[in-house]
Formats: structure tokens, sequence, C-alpha cells
């Protein structure tokens, strides 16, 4: 075993200008430094792994090293600087308050605190994870955080500031370190890869940033993991394999067959995913983030949210170009909703699928809803379509061009295993054409005209029915009933009792409802509760004015004690002497019998 040291303390930064991602922070300090503007109090809060404990460390060092650059930074060589660096410094102390959280910790700090620097100007305490920290610990630290001696320094780091009570925020000067993006973590695992002589695929190094999320720390520790596999050569492939990650290419696959509206290939690519033992939530997070990439490269603007690669970034821009908008939010829509029921789905993989199929057909429905696509509309809409009249989207099959129908009957007589309709003269025809012709004077009537009479699919003729009971039903007037009292109180009636859970129908029978203003359905209701009650059953009003044909009718709902019913009355118990004689009223023999032995009972 050799003495192996991690990438994360291999290269801590030991300067602020090594520090990534943090410049605001960083270039603030120095500037406290150069101007002798520094406070008593610091706090560095925000995400893991991303520079609070190496900054306080840092600053820690500039404030007791004895030849601070022009820059402002620790030289790492004069004794101040070797002493931190070995872990030796008596004038830098570091308390761990997740396992130092109590008042006797924080009291033995403040016993520190009043003994001078024996070497150094200043003494600096750095207190790491300082939410974890007892409720009396906050107290007992308060006076001293607030009043120290000149020479204490107090650097407090954190990542969940929201649990830090309001009279330490207020003590402290707060600087928020923020996730640091992904370009800034590849150039910095691009400088270490050239320091260990490791060659390492751009691609390869992006995905580990985008795994990291903001922390560098957590990259350094993925990219260890993947050295130690595959070596000195980083590949694209070594990391998505190690990593769980979806290859891009699977996405980019997918979304070539939704265009082309193959759902074969786009189950098929699935099921490859599933076989390679990735999950199926796993999946459609993927595809919905790559969607996403897809609406971000579609505006040069918005391009500089896409955090990959330039060879990546212009091929997302190349399929962003094929696709329109509306098809990408139809599209993530679906994917969100994919992902919200997932885990109420029972079966996980079916509940995918049928979100991949419906992507398929996206397109399609757009383009139908939008009027675009005529092939697939009714030849009675046709014209409304072309008007301009909106439709709606309609679920039929598609109905033969006119080239097809002029040679289907061509295709039918060459055919022999189909055999061609006879042709038939109809009536109506030969009869018009005779009422047309006068006696005399006038030339012999032309042939008649003969039709060919092809058979209807029955998709067709379905879908004719269907047009004109459509039609009829619009062409019918409907009637309703009248709004009377009566018929309000009957209807009303028939919905409570309709309402599945017993207790909701027990509460709700019984209420008095009266007409007003011919409009006004009033309520009577004996308490809020049944008032609460009547409120959730929203279905009720509704299905008054679809019965009544009025949809002006509102619901009132007054409370009324009155109607409330009277609860049972409390019977007292009871006395002894009361029940005897309740038993003399129904049992005379016992009177008789107790007079005879002159018995009595005795009163409390």
């Amino acid at each position: 075993m050799g003495n192996f040291v991690v990438s994360a303390r291999k290269y801590r930064p030991a300067r602020f200008e090594d520090v990534v991602g943090q410049e605001h922070v960083t270039n603030t300090l120095k500037n406290a430094l150069r101007n002798d503007h520094l406070a008593h109090a610091f706090l560095f809060c925000g995400p893991r792994g991303v520079g609070k404990t190496t900054c306080a460390r840092i600053l820690a060092k500039v404030l007791n090293c004895e030849r601070p650059g022009t820059e402002l930074e620790p030289c790492n060589e004069c004794s101040s600087c070797s002493s931190f660096n070995e872990n030796a410094s008596f004038n830098i102390t570091e308390l761990d308050a997740a396992s130092n959280n109590s008042v006797e910790h924080i009291r033995a700090l403040i016993e520190q605190v009043r003994f001078q620097p024996q070497q150094g100007q200043y003494k600096v305490f750095i207190i790491d994870e300082v939410h974890m920290l007892s409720q009396q610990a906050f107290n007992a630290f308060l006076k001293t955080l607030e009043e120290p001696p000149p020479y204490a320094i107090f650097i407090l780091a954190t990542t969940e500031k929201h649990k830090i009570i309001p009279t330490i925020l207020s003590r402290c000067q707060i600087f928020d370190f923020k996730r640091i993006q992904a370009p800034a973590m590849v150039s910095h695992l691009q400088a270490i890869c050239q320091q260990e002589s490791i060659e390492a695929d751009e691609d390869a190094l992006h995905v580990i940033a985008q795994k990291a999320d903001g922390a560098l720390r957590d990259a350094l520790s993925i990219f260890d993991r993947i050295v130690s596999y595959s070596g000195a050569h980083v590949r694209y492939e070594d990391v998505i394999t190690n990593l769980n990650v979806l290859d891009y290419d699977y996405f980019f696959q997918l979304v070539e067959a939704l265009l082309a509206e193959d759902h074969r290939k786009v189950l098929l690519l699935f099921d490859e995913v599933l076989n390679k033992g990735f999950d199926a939530d796993l999946f459609i997070n993927g595809l919905a983030e790559h969607l996403r990439n897809l609406l971000v490269a579609k505006d040069p603007q918005t391009l500089i949210l896409l955090e990959l690669t330039e060879g990546l970034r212009e091929r997302y821009q190349l399929q962003a170009a094929l696709v329109n908008t509306s098809f990408l939010l139809t599209t993530m829509n679906l994917a969100n909703e994919c992902d919200i029921n997932f885990k109420l789905a029972h079966n996980k993989r079916l509940h995918v699928e049928m979100t991949l199929i419906k992507m398929a057909y996206a397109g399609r429905a757009i383009r139908i809803a939008q009027g675009q696509d005529t092939a697939l509309i009714p030849e009675k809409k046709k014209t409304d379509v072309a008007a301009g009249v909106p439709q709606a989207p309609l679920a039929v099959k598609k109905m033969p061009s006119p080239e097809q129908q002029a040679s289907a009957p061509t295709q039918a007589e060459s055919s022999p295993a189909t055999q061609p309709v006879p042709t038939v003269e109809t009536q109506a025809e030969a009869t018009a054409s005779a009422a047309e012709q006068p006696h005399a004077a006038a030339p012999p009537p032309p042939p008649p005209t003969r039709k060919r009479l092809t058979t209807p699919r029955l998709d067709q003729v379905a879908n004719m029915l269907a047009e004109v009971k459509a039609e009829a039903q619009i062409d019918t007037p409907v009637s309703f009933p009248d709004l009377t009292l009566e018929s309000l109180t009957e209807t009303w009636t028939q919905f409570i009792g309709r309402i599945e859970q017993e207790t909701v129908r027990n509460l709700l029978q019984g209420i008095a409802v009266t007409l007003e203003e011919d409009h006004h359905i009033v309520a009577r209701v004996s308490s809020s509760l049944v008032e609460n009650t009547l409120r959730q059953e929203r279905h009720l009003m509704d299905s008054l004015r679809t019965h009544f044909g009025r949809k002006d009718l509102i619901l009132r709902i007054a409370i009324d004690k009155s109607t409330a019913p009277e609860p049972p009355k409390i019977q007292k118990p009871l006395t002894s002497k009361e029940k005897l004689l309740v038993m003399y009223e129904k049992n005379p023999g016992v009177k008789q019998l107790a007079e005879t032995f002159n018995l009595r009972i005795d009163e409390d």
C-alpha cells in the first residue's frame, strides 16, 4: 500500500487565486485585507464542496503570515505558514461543531479566546458546521461573538444558514458561496490531468462535472474513481459505464424516431436501455432533460445554458432545427406527467411505453389541431378548415385520396381475386330524366348515366353515421324541466341520495333549500361542519345547472342553528332512595317486606 492522497486533499487550494468559481468571495476578502477593513466574525455559507473551509483556512494563514505578497496571498514559507501546514499552529483553532456542539465545548473555546497569541497578530477560530450547535451553545457564544478581543477572529462555516439563529447572523459578515459551474470544473480537472499525465476526453470531464452537481470535491472524488478504473486514459465510455449515465446517443436516436412516428423503433430503444440495467425513471428523466436542451438550443440567446462541449452543442443545434416548439412542449409535458405518476403505476414499464407511444404521435395530433393535416379530416370539415374555423382533433381513419378512388375500379377489374360490383341504373335518375323531357319535338333522350356502386368500408360507414347522429343532436332542440321549488327539492334529494360515502350522505340529508330571485338556491344548514361538507360536493351545482339548463344558478349557504336537531336530554342518575321508591311502585311486595322488617336506606 502506497501513501496515496486523494485529489480533493492533494490539490486543495493554498492561495486565494487557486480557489475555483468563488471570485466574488476571494476578491472581497483580499480588498478587506488591503484596506484594513477586516470584520471580527465571518459566516461562510453555501453547498457542500464549494470551498468554504478552504477559504477560511487561507484567510487564517494570511492573517498571521509574516511575508504576505502584494496580492495578499500567504507565502507558505514563513514559520507561521509552515506550522499551519503541519497542523501545529497555536494561533489557529478548528472546531467541528457536528461533534462538539454542547455548552461545555463552547465554554472551552471561550477560555482559549482570553489568552493572547504567542506568535503572530491574530488568533483565528474556525468553527465548521456551525448550524449543529445547540440552542444553549449559541446563547453561550453570543456575548463573545459580539465583543471579542481585538486579536480574535471568528470564521463560521455552514451548509444550512437557515438553521442559525438570527442573533448569530446579525453579528457576522455573511459570504454566500455558489455552486461551481461545469466549465470551471472541467478546466480544473484538465489542469489536474496535465499534472498527473492523464489523457481525458473533454466529453468525459463534462459528464463528471454534471454528475458532481456544483460540488468540486464530489467531482474530484468521481475523477479518482474513474482513473482507478480506466488508468491513464479517461474515455467517455468509461465514465458513463462507471457513473450509470445514459449515453446522449440514445436520446438523439429516440427523438429521430419520434419525429418519424416510428413507435416500433422507440419501443426497441427503450427495451435496449432496460436490458443495459438502467431504470425506467432514469430514462424518462434523461429524455426530459434532452428535450429541454433541444428547446434551449433553438434560440442562440439561450444556447449558453447548455453546459456541454462544442461538438455536442452543435449536435443539439442541428436536431433542434428539425423540431418545432409545439412538439417539444407537448413531449416535455408528457415526460413530466410520466415522472409524476411513475411511483403510482403498478406496471412501470407499460406506463413509460404508453408515454413514448403518445410522444410518437404528438406531432400528428398537433397538426390535426392546427388544421394542417387535412388528410385525416372528413370531407365535410375541410371547407371549415380552409376557412379558418378551428376544429377539434378527430380520431378517424385516413380517407383515400381522389387518385386512389379513381384507380380503385381499375385495380378491382384487373384483380382476379376481387369480383367487380355490377353496375345498375338508379331509379331516381331515370324518373328525373323522363320528367324533364317534352312529349314531342324533342330529341331522343340520351342514354342514362350508369354509375358504379362501390361498397363503402365499415370504418367510413361508422364515421358517416357518427356525423349524422352528431348533426341530428345539434339540430334537435333540447327541453329542460321548469325550475320550481318542488322540482328543485326533488332533484336535490336525488343527488344527495347518490353520494357514495354514507357519513357524508347522512350529514347532508334533511337540508332545506329554497329558491330566491329565480336563480339563487339557498341552503340552510345547522353548523359550519355541514357547510364545509356541502361546499366540497362541487358536482352538485354542475348537475343542477345541467339538469335545468340554467347556467346562472348560484348556491348560497346560510347557517341556521334553529334547524339543528335538539341534543338529547341527559338524565340525572337516581339516588338509592329514588331507586327504592321506583321498586316500591313496580312491586308493592317489596314495600310490604321493608315495613315488616323495618328496613330503611341510610342517606349519605
